[in-house]
């Protein structure tokens, strides 16, 4: 089992309420039905405010390295990654459990 984890920054000047980010938010919400290979998903907002904290997270699994690359290369999560491209950067880490 692999754990995917990704911890996303809006860009300087973006908000939670800006359309873009929430179509983004919306996007990733609906990645967890849609995409077979995961078999768990969250995703949400921090709701801590320091300094260095992310704004917004993915907590997800896939069975094994072939899922991961099936989860990654799926056209839904191709689609999401493009709109939080726009307004975002990001960090992750992938990990065996």
């Amino acid at each position: 089992m692999i754990r995917h984890l990704v911890l996303f920054k809006l860009n300087e000047g973006v908000d939670r309420d800006d359309p873009r980010v929430v179509a983004g938010v919306r996007a990733f919400q609906e990645l967890g039905a849609s995409i077979p290979e995961l078999t768990s998903w969250e995703c949400a907002w921090n709701i801590t405010d320091r300094p260095i904290a992310y704004d917004y997270a993915i907590n997800c699994t896939v069975a094994d390295r072939d899922a991961l690359v099936r989860y990654l290369e799926h056209p839904a999560h191709q689609a999401g990654v493009a709109q939080w491209k726009e307004f975002a950067t990001w960090v992750i880490a992938d990990y065996e459990i």
